[in-house]
């Protein structure tokens, strides 16, 4: 069931004021969307649910900071996706420190064409900005402007992004544009 306006505004004061049910209810009507976002994001399938879940914890703690004309959804995703883009820079820190010792060659595109067959593999394959313009607005049905509140970005970069995605996406899945 799709809220109102209206009354999305009064469960995002009510929940401001401490309401516990109105948050929930927030939380329930949100939830896939999120939950949908944060799949496409994560690095790994097991890790969506606790980002998401991470996601409406913050929300609950900084819900004074949701500015009134603003979506709770799009204020969830927002949190969802800076805590991706946290948790892929720390990932990197990690791994350019734990392998640094290594002499590692870049894997050429034929010995990964296997692990590159499905969808989610592909995405993987992109830059998490251009993964999180696409997930949102090619498989998430946000709009362009929604998106680029989401992830904090100018709306022509969000434009670049989709479009640089679904072309590296284009290729890795062997599709002709």
């Amino acid at each position: 069931m799709e809220t109102s306006v209206d009354s999305h505004a009064a469960l995002v004061e009510r929940a401001r004021r401490g309401s516990d049910t109105a948050f929930s209810r927030l939380v329930s009507e949100n939830q896939a969307a999120v939950r949908a976002f944060a799949r496409r994001l994560a690095a790994h399938p097991a890790d969506a649910d606790d980002l998401a879940q991470e996601a409406f914890v913050t929300a609950w703690r900084k819900i004074d900071s949701l500015r009134p004309d603003a979506s709770f959804r799009t204020f969830v995703c927002g949190i969802v996706f800076a805590r991706a883009r946290n948790d892929r820079r720390r990932f990197n820190r990690t791994i350019a420190r734990d392998t640094q010792w290594h002499d590692l060659t870049p894997q050429t595109a034929s010995s990964t064409v296997d692990a590159r067959l499905s969808v989610q593999a592909a995405l993987q394959a992109l830059s998490l900005d251009q993964r999180a313009a696409v997930s949102l607005c090619v498989a998430g049905d946000y709009s362009h402007s929604e998106a680029a509140e989401i992830l904090g970005l100018p709306l022509g970069t969000v434009k670049t992004h989709i479009q640089k995605g679904r072309e590296a996406l284009n290729r890795l899945l062997g599709v002709e544009s």
